[in-house]
């Protein structure tokens, strides 16, 4: 028996923690779905309609991190360091912040065509989400680190690559405009 495998087995039954992490992270994929939809719709009622939904999903996802929080407060053992539970629900929070302030931009700039490198960007956001929500599971129950490790070097590997199209679209920018 590993020591890791010794120290799961005195560890109490995480059934607080998972259970909202795992819907902060739905929540998180809901919303990436919705951005996604919102940049490649064609008409501003439907924009509109999808910027509404991902406020309401933003809104969510500050009550789940509001009840995550409650929860670190009321609890003696945690699943993992209390301030990387903290830490985590506050970067999980922190990407549907992010999400719904590009949808609210959006919409106040009332951006009728979205270039195809937001959509491109918004597509490996989607990607990235995914690897979260994977990376996100894995870590509540420390089964695979391999797999956690995994994830976290394709989200590492989507951020270059989101840079990538960021720099090529700045740079069209400003040799056409």
């Amino acid at each position: 028996m590993s020591l890791t495998s010794f120290f799961r087995f005195l560890s109490p039954k995480d059934q607080t923690f998972g259970p909202l992490f795992n819907e902060d992270t739905a929540n998180l994929v809901q919303m990436g779905k919705s951005l996604n939809a919102m940049v490649r719709a064609r008409k501003q009622k439907d924009r509109d309609q999808l910027s509404e939904e991902i406020d309401r999903l933003e809104s969510q996802g500050d009550e789940i991190t509001h009840q995550i929080f409650v929860a670190l407060g009321k609890t003696f053992i945690t699943p993992f360091d209390r301030e990387d539970v903290h830490a985590l629900a506050a970067s999980l929070d922190d990407i549907a912040d992010y999400m719904q302030g590009a949808a609210a931009r959006a919409r106040l700039y009332n951006i009728v065509s979205f270039p195809p490198a937001i959509v491109d960007l918004v597509e490996i956001l989607q990607q990235g989400i995914d690897e979260v929500v994977v990376a996100v599971s894995l870590v509540m129950t420390l089964k695979d680190r391999q797999k956690i490790r995994e994830a976290l070097v394709k989200i590492h590997s989507l951020e270059n690559e989101a840079d990538r199209i960021f720099n090529r679209a700045i740079e069209e920018l400003f040799r056409k405009e």
